[in-house]
């Protein structure tokens, strides 16, 4: 009960659960991978790409990838969908007008980022014709086909070989996220966690109650520093401008942290000073929502924003041939 809760809770921001979740609502991509979620890598090609091309090939691998049962998007994830482009031959087609084709191979790949493994892969020979080489260049990418059973083979090989990597190294994961929380580095830990899809079953359910153990602590620790913080704002200015400062602080506090009440006594203490001239309002849990759903949904939050700070600015991957 408690799962369901909490994949109805994250409709919002596009979180995926299975089939027998649909019940409250759930998009269609919510429906596919059984929680898991690739990235989109386009890796540095041989030949540079003309403009505007990986954008369209970036959409392309998210429409294979759901039009054949996992969900994708563009944030970094250790397991991601890419693309090599091979050029064959480039030939000018006689007019009036004259047309620019071109003839590629993409080869598609499901594979690990950290452990630099290939999972799958599967090659599509397209064809595309425009007014201009740049042209011909998107249209040969917007032929590469998005369902078929190439296609589907390709991701299921994929999506079994994350599942079971997940299985077998499920415990691991949630042993070292408690390591990484002992070190402070809750997002990191939160970020590892909340990637294993709820797929394998009791190792998920051990990595969501490791989840909420580590978040709590991750939430304690966010309101001693920033108290610490607001506190030393404010005493540096007991004005309007040192409330403001003192409110950035205060404002990242959540409900339950183990400080909340002493943070609470400073903004009682700030308002009471500056009146009406200081606008703020302190975090709040959303009323008639289950308070573990919505946790654990902050909790995923953390891990994707720490996920999205470890992308690289481009991606340079000899390995994936």
């Amino acid at each position: 009960m408690k799962k369901i809760l909490f994949l109805c809770c994250l409709l919002a921001w596009a979180a995926f659960s299975s089939p027998a979740r649909a019940q409250g609502g759930s998009s269609s991509q919510e429906l596919i991978g059984q929680g898991i979620t690739l990235g989109v890598i386009i890796p540095q090609q041989v030949d540079p790409f003309p403009a505007g091309a990986e954008s369209y090939l970036s959409n392309k691998l998210i429409q294979v990838a759901i039009n054949n049962g996992i969900a994708a998007g563009k944030e970094f994830s250790r397991f991601f969908i890419a693309a090599n482009v091979a050029m064959a031959t480039k030939d000018i087609l006689p007019g009036p007008p004259a047309k620019f084709s071109q003839n590629m191979e993409i080869t598609l790949y499901i594979a690990d980022y950290f452990d630099q493994k290939i999972f799958s892969s599967v090659s599509l020979p397209v064809v595309g014709v425009g007014d201009n080489e740049t042209k011909s260049f998107i249209n040969a990418l917007q032929n590469i086909p998005v369902k078929s059973a190439k296609l589907e083979a390709f991701v299921n090989e994929g999506k079994d070989k994350i599942i079971t990597y997940y299985r077998q190294q499920g415990d691991r994961i949630i042993q070292q996220a408690r390591v990484l929380a002992a070190q402070h580095r809750y997002e990191e830990a939160l970020y590892h966690l909340t990637a294993i899809p709820d797929a394998v079953g009791e190792v998920y359910d051990r990595a969501m109650q490791a989840t909420l153990e580590i978040f709590q602590q991750y939430v304690d620790y966010l309101c001693d520093v920033n108290l610490a913080k607001a506190r030393a704002a404010w005493a540096a200015k007991q004005n309007s401008e040192g409330a403001a400062d003192a409110g950035q602080y205060l404002s990242l506090i959540y409900p339950d942290a183990k400080c909340y009440a002493e943070a609470m006594e400073l903004y009682r203490e700030i308002r009471d000073k500056v009146l009406d001239d200081w606008k703020f309002e302190m975090k709040k849990w959303q009323d008639g929502v289950d308070l573990e759903s919505q946790r654990i949904a902050a909790s995923r939050d953390v891990g994707v924003a720490y996920g999205t700070g470890q992308q690289p600015n481009s991606f340079v991957m000899p390995w994936l041939h």
